[in-house]
């Protein structure tokens, strides 16, 4: 999994928090985070084309959160980053070569198997944690999240 998830995960949490102060500037998210701008507004257009940002134009304009942080889940996030494929994709190497013994093989092996259930278990989890619960969880750092952007802005 790519840096531009934990990235994307947190200008979320971070929008979150700054919902009352309107959409925020790339480059300001960019200098929050000393993160590369370009590649940044990347990975926030990707959110924004999976209905996770709204994307306002101009001046005044930036990034916001589209719907509310109890709607948006970790793996809306991941996914809309890294794509819908799983991670583990099984291509049936034991039915190639000198061990094949005629490709007899009718059910999934226990690799394929057990990668299929983590896999299963992380998307579970990810599904089942929303940008609420992490804006919940880190509650100090959103106060002064919102403290260090007024006193950037005044």
């Amino acid at each position: 999994m790519g840096e531009g998830v934990e990235w994307g995960l947190h200008c979320c949490v971070t929008l979150g928090w700054l919902k009352d102060e309107g959409p925020v500037s790339i480059r300001r998210l960019a200098a929050w985070f000393d993160l590369p701008q370009e590649y940044l507004k990347k990975r926030l257009q990707a959110l924004t084309r999976a209905g996770i940002l709204a994307s306002t134009p101009g001046a005044r304009g930036g990034f916001s959160l589209a719907k509310p942080p109890e709607h948006i889940t970790m793996m809306d996030v991941v996914t809309a980053l890294e794509g819908p494929a799983e991670a583990f994709r099984c291509v049936e190497i034991r039915q190639r070569g000198a061990g094949a013994e005629g490709g007899q093989f009718r059910r999934p092996c226990g690799i394929s198997t057990a990668m299929r259930r983590a896999e299963l278990a992380w998307r579970r989890e990810l599904a089942g944690q929303t940008i609420a619960d992490l804006m919940a969880g880190a509650a100090p750092s959103g106060e002064r999240t919102r403290r260090n952007y007024a006193r950037l802005r005044g």
